[in-house]
């Protein structure tokens, strides 16, 4: 038998593929506009956020590497401030809470374009990615918050959109929600207090991450003909 046949053999019992893949990312955008300064039940929306932020940074999967997104948090009047404070990692709940609570409301609601900045930062991974948008208002700063959403899928950034209303009755704030997902394949859920506002992020946060594309490992085979001979 000679070792081309006995290399033959052994490549059938291979797996058809090797890949090597890493943990899913997901980014928070979070809403630190001056409108979260509104009260639901006497408690002001920002400091219900933060706690239930807190308890979700608890119970989320590990294999999950997290980071935060947050805008209008630093200047009023200005669509510009938007500012991914935690990178995506694995070991990011703690920095991801310590953040959120540190959040004074203050400015405008660029929550279009807050949604763009964490799908780039998420593209460093060159992997499938989710960004999860907790906003309670319509968009401020971007007259189509639909077609940016859109624009963006289409350059090819490999991300889903799951957006989270939180107290919003508006028509037009909730058709912005609604378009902003279906257009990047996420969810829209609705929620008009703490606990809605717990179910909802956990239900997206739980939802199937993307699974990443595989990346090939090169493998090089040389069969040779007898004990000791040529490689054929």
């Amino acid at each position: 038998m000679t070792f081309l046949r006995a290399t033959s053999a052994a490549l059938c019992l291979l797996p058809t593929a090797i890949f090597a893949q890493d943990n899913p990312s997901a980014i928070v955008v979070m809403d630190g506009s001056g409108s979260m300064w509104g009260q639901i039940d006497g408690v002001a929306k920002i400091t219900i956020a933060q706690e239930v932020m807190g308890e979700l940074m608890s119970t989320l999967h590990a294999d999950l590497d997290l980071g935060l997104t947050v805008y209008g948090h630093r200047r009023k009047g200005d669509c510009t401030d938007i500012e991914t404070v935690v990178l995506p990692g694995p070991d990011t709940r703690a920095a991801i809470t310590l953040a959120v609570n540190g959040i004074s409301p203050k400015g405008k609601t660029p929550m279009a374009n807050a949604v763009v900045a964490a799908a780039k930062a998420l593209r460093h991974t060159e992997e499938a990615a989710t960004v999860i948008l907790v906003s309670d208002g319509i968009e401020t700063c971007v007259p189509d918050v639909c077609a940016v959403a859109k624009e963006l899928e289409a350059t090819g950034v490999d991300f889903t959109a799951h957006v989270v209303g939180f107290d919003v009755t508006d028509p037009q704030a909730l058709a912005q929600f609604q378009c902003m997902a279906e257009a990047t394949g996420g969810t829209f859920l609705s929620a008009a207090n703490a606990d809605e506002l717990s179910s909802a992020l956990t239900a997206v946060a739980a939802a199937p991450v993307p699974e990443p594309e595989p990346q090939p490992v090169q493998i090089t085979i040389v069969a040779i003909d007898g004990k000791n001979g040529p490689a054929i």
